[in-house]
Formats: structure tokens, C-alpha cells, sequence
């Protein structure tokens, strides 16, 4: 079994801690340099993986917070949000 930093650990189902350090780790073998151009190819693209894993995981956990609404006696309602983008006027 490889461990969730390693470069052919798939996404789904990694936590975003794990792949935070995951791309922390694949950036930093990238900055170092000295690799063949195919590896330097395949860490970015890791990395790019890495980061919109980690973008999504951090839009869910947003979502979730805001679907907690405080009630006046001060627990918490549910509140099912629509899946439209928000409009501003």
C-alpha cells in the first residue's frame, strides 16, 4: 500500500491534511530541481492535482459551514443552500 504522499496515491478519498502535505512535498521536489524533464512533468502535474483536490475539499468544508444556521435560542438549524452561484448586486 503506498502512503498518501507518495506520488501514485490517488486523490479520492485523501483527506485535506494529507494532501496539503502531499503538495507541501511534491513543491518542494519541484523547487529542488535535478530531475529529468518527464518526472519534472509529472510532479506539476501531481501538484496541480494536489491543489484543486485540496481547493475542492476546502469549498465543501465551506459549504458545510454555511448550511449552519444559529437559531434565536442559540442551537443550530440546517439550511439547504442552492447549488446556483451566488449573485451580488
Amino acid at each position: 500500500m503506498t502512503a498518501p504522499t507518495e506520488p501514485g496515491t490517488p486523490l479520492e478519498g485523501m483527506t485535506f491534511d494529507a494532501a496539503l502535505v502531499a503538495l507541501e512535498e511534491t513543491v518542494a521536489g519541484l523547487e529542488a530541481g535535478g530531475q529529468q524533464l518527464e518526472d519534472t512533468i509529472a510532479l506539476y502535474e501531481r501538484a496541480v492535482a494536489l491543489e484543486r483536490h485540496c481547493s475542492k475539499l476546502l469549498a465543501d468544508a465551506r459549504l458545510r459551514m454555511e448550511q449552519l444556521v444559529e437559531r434565536a435560542g442559540g442551537g443550530l438549524d440546517v439550511v439547504a443552500l442552492k447549488d446556483e452561484p451566488e449573485t451580488r448586486a
